[in-house]
């Protein structure tokens, strides 16, 4: 009951100065500054409109969202169910992800030089003193215990706003993961949307090929037969064996690209190739419109351009950290325990010690390191600028490749359709002449090959049409808004598919 007294009687004698010491924090932490220059987002050079939209009319912003699951406007099931398995098991975006949660924990760790630090080291030893020990005549050759428990409060007085701009250079690093994490999140959908559609179109083409080949092989049973009936010569033979042949060694060749494609597929939803099948399904449809906008819309429709301005605001903190080096570092400091020769004695009133007052450290001369700091620092920034100006203007320069591809190639759709209908009936026209004994067989094959290389042409461009539609999508950003960002990710959870 005694020594709970003493306890509580040490307590409060210990209350005052504990007090002093926060009151002293927290003003310096309301009085303290930031140096450093405020941020404002540079700007950059933005057109009124899209040169390369012209006359084509896209879809209006009501017609289609790409907001959310932007795949789902091709409208293709077998795509849908590919592209969930993305969120799932793509390695790139979990990678992605653990260097987001890296990020935000270097947040966290920053934030922990807002308060005091706090260590104890317990100790307990014997010790003897040697009898030879020189001016120390009393205690020589005495041996005795030292039990401590001391308490040491360190803290470094945030006055220039040193520690506030590091937390907020990291915390901008952070948001940068974050628009990293949704860059990669939508470039992974984007390359299997790519890849997948490249597969259907090869298919398309397959399909093309194998149904001629069943022309070539009805029209060569049809010679060999004028040829037996002597009809037809030999040379007429060899001709359609030759077009018959080399197209199927066209549609067999068309498997190996076809099964690059089939692999590519399987690693981006985390498959072994072996363990992965993509159905065959050829391409017919031609791409949805896609909604464009307006160039302002694009600063904050990319995660690439939101993580350039992003580590372009923590540049710009990391130079009020350079300046802060300027300004004397200012810490509090305090100890504290018990300390007794006896371990019955060492929590009693008169085995308590304490001491507490502050510090100031600056530096003098340093041959110019702390101007090459700045320097670097404000350089760092400059660089930071050019980054997101260019990360701008290439965001510009792929939606105008990408809507220029689609306006021109849905132009030249219709041309080559009108070159498909042409080669058929000059097809025709070439069967109907040999069949009346007016041409040679030379004439059909000519018309065979200009057919089957028209159509095969439209296959490629319907293709293309379908990889400049994922390709727009992409370089639109999919979607993707800045107000998607954590405005404090060192608290934010872990970001989800869903919220990408």
């Amino acid at each position: 009951m005694k020594r709970a007294r003493k306890l509580i009687l040490v307590a409060r004698s210990r209350q005052t100065p504990c007090l002093m010491v926060l009151l002293t924090i927290a003003a310096f932490q309301l009085t303290g500054c930031t140096v450093g220059p405020k941020y404002e987002r540079p700007a950059a050079e933005v057109p009124a409109a899209y040169k390369q939209v012209g006359d084509w009319k896209p879809a209006r912003p009501n017609d289609q969202n790409l907001a959310g699951n932007w795949w789902e406007i091709f409208q293709d099931p077998q795509l849908n169910d590919l592209e969930a398995q993305v969120n799932v098991s793509n390695q790139n975006l979990k990678a992605a992800e653990a260097q987001y949660t890296q990020a935000r924990a270097l947040v966290r760790y920053q934030r922990a030089n807002y308060f005091p630090t706090v260590t104890t080291a317990t100790t307990a030893t014997r010790n003897r003193i040697s009898n030879h020990r020189p001016a120390s005549v009393v205690s020589n050759g005495i041996t005795y215990n030292d039990y401590q428990i001391p308490f040491e409060l360190s803290y470094q007085v945030d006055v220039w706003g040193r520690v506030r701009r590091t937390v907020e250079s990291y915390r901008e690093q952070a948001q940068a993961s974050a628009a990293d994490l949704a860059t990669v999140n939508l470039s992974m959908h984007s390359q299997l949307g790519l890849f997948y559609f490249q597969a259907r179109m090869l298919d398309a083409e397959e399909q093309l090929l194998n149904s001629t080949v069943k022309q070539y092989e009805q029209a060569l049973e049809l010679i060999q037969s004028r040829f037996a009936g002597g009809i037809a010569s030999d040379l007429e033979v060899q001709q359609a064996e030759t077009q018959l042949e080399t197209t199927r060694a066209q549609a067999i060749d068309v498997g190996v690209a076809r099964a690059q494609f089939e692999h590519a597929v399987a690693v981006l939803i985390g498959k072994p190739p072996a363990l992965f099948s993509l159905a065959p399904l050829p391409l017919t449809a031609p791409p949805p419109p896609i909604p464009v906008g307006l160039p302002s819309d694009l600063l904050e429709r990319r995660p690439d351009i939101a993580a350039a301005e992003r580590l372009m605001a923590s540049a710009n903190a990391q130079i009020g950290v350079a300046k802060a080096a300027y300004y004397p570092l200012v810490n509090l400091a305090a100890a504290g325990g018990f300390e007794s020769g006896s371990i019955t004695t060492l929590l009693s009133g008169p085995s308590i010690l304490r001491s507490a007052g502050p510090s100031a450290l600056l530096t003098v001369f340093d041959v110019g390191r702390r101007r090459a700091a700045s320097d670097q620092a404000v350089a760092a920034y400059d660089q930071a600028v050019a980054n997101y100006r260019q990360t701008v203007l290439t965001g510009f320069q792929q939606v105008e490749d990408n809507v220029a591809a689609l306006r021109i190639l849905e132009h030249e759709a219709q041309v080559q359709s009108a070159a498909v209908a042409a080669a058929e009936k000059y097809l025709a026209l070439a069967n109907t002449r040999y069949t009346g004994g007016v041409t040679s067989y030379l004439e059909v094959t000519t018309a065979q090959s200009a057919a089957l290389s028209d159509e095969v042409t439209a296959v490629n461009i319907l293709g293309r049409r379908m990889v400049a539609a994922v390709t727009l999508v992409q370089a639109l950003g999919g979607g993707w808004n800045r107000s998607s960002l954590p405005a404090r990710p060192e608290c934010c959870g872990k970001l989800t598919s869903t919220s990408r």
